[in-house]
């Protein structure tokens, strides 16, 4: 029987990140991946001359978030970012920048002029709350929405919630909305609060206040802060820094392959079956062979571990079974010339009535497509149940209604369906903890962080599995 320190089960960006993060810290470490390829949702692959990522991504928190502290003190190559750009939307007549200020809402006239008035004091009265520990993750954005806007006011509210959560509004709560849009980062400093208070045409922090919070508390508040009127809410345009990674999302999976140590071993097509406990705690898998270790990392779905591990509690597998999954559609499209449509670095994330992300991934990197060709992936999420063929045709129709001439351009096509996160971000949506009830044994992944999205949410994972296994003496 072949013995490790830490066996990792799953080679997605959460398992390699995990056998990289451990290995630095002295472990011996085999990583067992039921697929022929490792990666998971973090790769590419050639299609027709045309190099398409594993779905869209924008790798967010570049400047100070966990993929950078995980770059910094564990890669020995990091790969080149570019910057991402800007977030847009497309209706028949426009293509607009998305607000990132309350100042630029208000004057963001897609929108009728009321809609935007009465969401501006939605955003800001939700932003107090939350600023002073109110919690609103039981609160849906649909709820949190005024009453009476416009039809396309809630479809973008809708598409906004898709983007953050993989759900519609009334399955998103309005606290994931706050931490994870453009118009707040995920917390607002004092200072950041105090800048809240310049423009004229939003409504008065005092009136808001008085409405939300305890009258104590109200009043702590105004003789700390001169309240006058609410102006520009705190962006992600510093410390919340997003990026491509050029030559695509593949460079990014090599850069955690080139710094692995010999002190890991990677097996592909070697699926686990089983996760052997005794008295408590793990001590090894069966897959091709069995295997001991003296720590299982799980980075699989949650979901699945009541089928490896015997006699888990009740109560445990009810928590698991609160996790929420989202499915999405993709369609890579290689055009044979680059588009006046697609002159843009970024993506857009809305056209009325439908959500979609479209993102030319060309424009960071031209050797992405064939020269003088252009790459744009459409990512659509999918609800479950759907006949997927119908999903699919009416994605190509959204598509041709958006940019009428892109049928004619097209020399390339090509669908993913995937499921982009192990857990959707949602009202009633639950996540796994790191630690499980079995002794030495954890979880990692996207479905025990809901922190941001794809891999910046996995790189979270990974922080805070260090952190449990340090607590838990055994890290070093």
């Amino acid at each position: 029987m072949d013995k490790y320190d830490v066996i990792v089960v799953g080679a997605g960006v959460t398992g390699l990140l995990a056998a990289l993060t451990l290995s630095k810290h002295g472990k011996k470490v085999l990583v067992l991946e039921k697929q022929d390829v490792v990666g998971g949702n973090c790769n590419s692959y050639s299609v027709d001359g045309y190099q398409v990522d594993t779905g869209p991504h924008a790798i967010t928190h570049l400047a100070e978030g966990p993929l950078r502290r995980l770059m910094d003190n564990y890669f020995d190559y990091q790969p080149v970012f570019e910057n991402y750009g800007q977030y847009y939307i497309r209706t028949e007549e426009r293509f607009v920048k998305v607000p990132s200020t309350i100042k630029e809402f208000v004057t963001f006239d897609v929108f009728p002029k009321l809609d935007r008035l009465a969401i501006t004091q939605a955003i800001t009265k939700s932003l107090t709350m939350a600023s002073f520990g109110i919690d609103l993750s039981d609160q849906s954005v649909y709820d949190s929405l005024p009453a009476n806007l416009s039809k396309d006011t809630y479809d973008f509210a809708n598409a906004i919630s898709y983007f953050l959560s993989g759900r519609c509004m009334k399955e998103t709560s309005a606290q994931r909305v706050l931490a994870g849009s453009s118009f707040v980062r995920d917390s607002v400093t004092q200072e950041q609060f105090e800048e809240i208070i310049k423009q004229e045409s939003t409504p008065r922090t005092e009136s808001i206040l008085q409405s939300v919070l305890p009258s104590n508390l109200h009043l702590s508040l105004h003789s700390r802060i001169n309240l006058s009127c609410l102006g520009r809410l705190a962006s992600n345009k510093v410390s919340l820094s997003q990026g491509y990674p050029r030559k695509g999302l593949k460079s990014l999976l090599n850069a955690i392959l080139y710094s692995l140590p010999s002190t890991v071993e990677i097996k592909t097509g070697c699926e686990v079956h089983k996760i052997f406990t005794d008295k408590g705690k793990a001590w090894g898998v069966e897959a091709d062979n069995t295997y001991s270790a003296d720590l299982v990392i799980y980075t699989g779905f949650a979901t699945s571990l009541p089928f490896l591990v015997e006699d888990l509690p009740a109560s445990y597998k009810e928590q698991l079974d609160g996790i929420v999954h989202s499915k999405s559609l993709t369609l890579w499209l290689g055009l044979d010339r680059m588009m006046d449509e697609f002159k843009y670095v970024g993506s857009e994330i809305w056209f009325k009535g439908t959500p979609y992300w479209a993102m030319p991934t060309s424009n960071y990197d031209p050797s992405l497509a064939p020269k003088g060709k252009q790459l744009v992936g459409f990512a659509f999420f999918m609800d479950e149940g759907n006949d997927e063929s119908r999903d699919i045709k009416n994605a190509y129709e959204t598509i041709f209604r958006a940019i009428p001439n892109i049928e004619d351009r097209i020399e390339m096509k090509h669908q993913q369906v995937i499921i982009p996160e192990k857990a959707a971000v949602t009202l009633n949506g639950k996540f796994a903890d790191i630690r499980t009830p079995v002794k030495g044994l954890y979880v990692a992944g996207t479905d025990t962080d809901k922190r941001s999205m794809g891999v910046t949410r996995a790189a979270y994972s990974i922080l805070e599995m260090l952190k449990v296994l340090n607590e838990d003496g055994n890290l070093h």
